[in-house]
C-alpha cells in the first residue's frame, strides 16, 4: 500500500508539471494582450507606451517565457499564485474566498445525488418490472437528458419571479444568515443534483441487477437470509464498485463543473472566476484556477482506486 501511495503521489506531480506547462502556454498563445485590455478598460487616465511597458515589466510579462514559467512555479511552492492582472489582487486570497461557496454549493448537490439515487437504484433493481421501477427509470431517464441552464431559468421564473418564494440570484454564506443561505441554495442545488440523482438511479440499478444474478446471492436466498441481509451485507457492497467510479467523475466536476450553474444564478464561485478570467485573459487567475482543479481531481481518483480496495478484497495494490 506505502509502494502504491508514493508512486501514485508521484505520478500526480509529474502530471500537475504537465498541466502547468500545457496552460502556461496556452494563455500567452491566445490572441490578445492582458496589458491591453486593463488599459482599455482604465477610464481614469490615459496610457503611453512608456507606462504600458512599465506594466508589462511589473507583471514580469517583458521576460522569456522560460523565465515567466519558472518565476511562477517558483512562487507556487512559496503559497504565491500570483497577483491578478486587472485586479492586482493575489489569486490565492480570491481563490480562498470563492472556493468554499463552490464546495458549499457542489458538495450539497452531490451528497443528495448520492442519498437519493442509490437507494432509487437499489429499490429499482430488487423490485424489477414493478411499477416504481418503470416511473423511476423514466424519470432518470428524463432527469440525465433535460438541459441544466434551461431548468435553472425556469425555476427562476416559477418560484423566483411568478410566486416569489425563492430567490433568483446571490450567495449568502450560512455562518452570517443560515436561513437566507439555504432558500439561495434550494433551486442551484436542485439544478446541479438533477443529473447525479438519475445517473447514480441508473448506475446502481444495473450493477444491482448483475449482482443479484451471481451465485453466491442465490446461495445466500437458499439459506432462509432476510432480504434486508442480503441486500445491505452481500449485494450491495459488490454492487457499488461501478456508482464509486461514477461518483469519483461527479466528485471531480465540483470546482469545475458549476460554471453554468453560477452564471445563471449568480453565484459568486471558481466557475464564473474562470470564465471571466479566460474571457480576460487574466493569467495568473487561470492558471491558478486549472492547477487547483487539476490537483482536485487527481486527488479524487487517488481515493476512488482506494475504496475499490476496500469494497473488493480481491483487488490488491502493488
Amino acid at each position: 500500500m506505502t509502494t502504491y501511495l508514493i508512486r501514485r503521489l508521484v505520478m500526480l506531480v509529474i502530471v500537475l508539471l504537465i498541466v502547468s506547462i500545457l496552460v502556461f502556454l496556452a494563455m500567452r498563445l491566445l490572441p490578445g494582450d492582458p496589458i491591453r485590455m486593463l488599459v482599455t478598460q482604465s477610464e481614469s487616465q490615459e496610457f503611453t507606451e512608456e507606462q504600458i511597458a512599465k506594466l508589462k515589466h511589473e507583471f514580469g510579462l517583458d521576460k522569456p517565457l522560460p523565465v515567466q514559467y519558472v518565476n511562477w512555479i517558483g512562487g507556487i511552492f512559496h503559497g504565491d499564485l500570483g497577483t491578478s492582472i486587472l485586479h492586482r489582487a493575489p489569486v490565492a486570497q480570491e481563490i480562498i474566498r470563492r472556493l468554499p461557496i463552490t464546495l458549499h454549493v457542489g458538495l450539497t448537490a452531490f451528497v443528495i445525488g448520492l442519498i437519493i439515487g442509490i437507494p432509487f437504484g437499489v429499490i429499482c433493481a430488487v423490485r424489477r418490472g414493478t411499477f416504481i421501477d418503470t416511473f423511476v427509470t423514466t424519470m432518470s431517464n428524463l432527469g440525465i437528458t433535460v438541459p441544466v441552464f434551461w431548468l435553472g431559468v425556469l425555476l427562476i421564473y416559477a418560484f423566483g419571479l411568478y410566486l416569489r418564494w425563492l430567490p433568483v440570484m446571490g450567495y449568502t454564506s450560512p455562518f452570517e444568515n443560515l436561513g437566507m443561505s439555504a432558500k439561495q441554495l434550494i433551486m442551484p442545488v436542485a439544478c446541479m443534483c438533477l443529473f447525479p440523482i438519475a445517473s447514480m438511479t441508473r448506475q446502481t440499478r444495473s450493477s444491482m441487477l448483475e449482482v443479484m444474478r451471481q451465485d453466491y446471492i442465490r446461495t445466500a436466498w437458499s439459506k432462509g437470509l432476510k432480504e434486508r441481509v442480503i441486500i445491505i451485507r452481500h449485494a450491495l457492497k459488490n454492487g457499488l464498485i461501478p456508482v464509486i467510479t461514477l461518483s469519483g467523475m461527479g466528485l471531480s466536476m465540483i470546482i469545475g463543473g458549476t460554471v453554468i450553474i453560477e452564471t445563471v444564478f449568480n453565484i459568486p464561485g471558481m466557475g464564473r472566476l474562470a470564465v471571466t478570467s479566460v474571457l480576460n485573459q487574466d493569467y495568473p487567475y487561470v492558471q491558478g484556477i486549472i492547477l487547483i482543479v487539476s490537483t482536485f481531481v487527481m486527488l479524487v481518483n487517488l481515493l476512488v482506486d482506494l475504496t475499490y480496495g476496500w469494497l473488493d478484497p480481491r483487488i490488491r495494490f502493488s
